[in-house]
């Protein structure tokens, strides 16, 4: 089983670590310039404020409910996600950091995975102040749409994905727009033929998938089936 730790709005929650009195209010981290919104903390996103927007178009939101701003601070949240890495990759056999705020982990071996999935995001927030979504699955891609609903479903920020008809019942709900490496022009394509969900695709043959998708298309489909294709990178 493949797990996928994913630090929640990771930016906005660096700044509430030192700024608790943060904790329940808007936040919205600016990038470089201070010209778009790159981060936000759940309450941000309620009041409708959307990634990459400007700020400029933001600001009677802003103001009007006293949306807390921040500059992008990248040697502050470089050292927050070294912190967290640490704490992964000393819990599990195998790691591959994904990008700042996420990491695959290889859970093998390990007994009761809901059991150390909580556990271990409550060191992790205990240890650095950084709240996490862990997603368990048989595969990367699954591991990635289990974490999609621990993140917006679950109310202790973790699921476990594992059994056929469970998986099954979660890939009918999926869009196919949010399947992990399915872009929007690959979604327009499938859309036209008639595929909106990630069932629908994964009934497809390989031949057709390997034909309208090419080879990498068709492991992601075979990972959407439970079938591991994709490894964990080491670096």
């Amino acid at each position: 089983m493949i797990a996928l730790a994913d630090c929640n709005n990771f930016y906005a929650s660096c700044e509430r670590v030192f700024r608790p009195r943060l904790n329940g209010k808007p936040v919205v981290v600016l990038s470089n310039n201070d010209g778009c919104v790159i981060a936000r903390s759940n309450e941000a996103k309620a009041l409708g404020i959307k990634m990459g927007e400007p700020a400029f178009k933001n600001r009677y939101i802003f103001e009007k409910y006293g949306v807390h701003i921040f500059s992008t601070n990248l040697a502050l949240y470089g050292d927050f996600s070294d912190r967290v890495m640490s704490i992964l990759s000393s819990n599990v056999p195998e790691i591959e950091i994904y990008s700042i705020d996420e990491a695959f982990l290889n859970l093998e071996g390990i007994p009761n995975k809901d059991h150390f999935s909580f556990e271990l995001r409550e060191n992790v927030l205990k240890w650095t102040g950084i709240p996490l979504s862990i997603g368990v699955a048989p595969t990367k891609v699954l591991s990635k749409m289990a974490n999609s609903i621990a993140k917006n479903k679950s109310e202790n920020n973790i699921y476990i994905l594992e059994h056929t008809d469970s998986i099954n019942r979660h890939l009918k709900e999926f869009s196919i727009s949010k399947i992990w490496g399915i872009g929007w022009q690959l979604t327009k394509k499938l859309n036209s033929m008639g595929i909106y969900n990630a069932y629908q695709l994964t009934r497809k043959s390989d031949s057709w998938i390997q034909k309208h998708m090419t080879i990498t298309g068709l492991r992601l489909v075979k990972e959407l089936r439970g079938e591991p294709c994709l490894e964990l990178k080491k670096k």
